[in-house]
């Protein structure tokens, strides 16, 4: 199914809204139902998702937390797709006050500090992007298709 910014999924009486967050990736999409976020790789628990591989982008990252994920609630629940910490969930508000990439920081701020994160390759990055690129279906399938 591909899905837009704005998209609804819809299942029962329940809804789940499709916010476009591009920077980690192109393609980053989180999922807003009821009073929590889904937010993959963009938002993390006091981070947010490095843009310096898989297309991402600085700039594009920190309009889609700010412009987006930000201007809700800041009761709002985080979930995040992982975290490093063992951390399940934050919120928006704690997110807009306390997050060092983030928390009080201008656009050029944020970007300057993406540049300058250092981090080493990901050990499985060189398998785990061509999956992501796949969407997870294995090649063959793909080729068949």
């Amino acid at each position: 199914m591909q899905l837009k910014d704005g998209d609804e999924i819809t299942f029962g009486s329940e809804i789940i809204q499709v916010i476009s967050t591009p920077g980690h990736t192109p393609g980053s999409t989180s999922f807003l139902w009821r009073d929590r976020v889904f937010t993959g790789d963009c938002l993390l628990i006091n981070g947010c998702g490095r843009t310096d591989f898989q297309g991402g982008n600085a700039e594009d990252q920190y309009r889609s937390i700010v412009e987006k994920l930000f201007t809700l609630p800041d009761d709002t629940l985080v979930y995040p797709g992982h975290d490093y910490q063992g951390r399940r969930v934050s919120n928006i508000g704690q997110e807009k006050t306390i997050n060092p990439r983030l928390a009080g920081k201008s656009l050029a701020d944020f970007v300057q500090i993406m540049q300058n994160l250092n981090l080493p390759k990901p050990r499985l990055i060189d398998i785990a992007v061509p999956a992501n690129r796949m969407c997870g279906i294995p090649e063959s399938f793909v080729s068949q298709g």
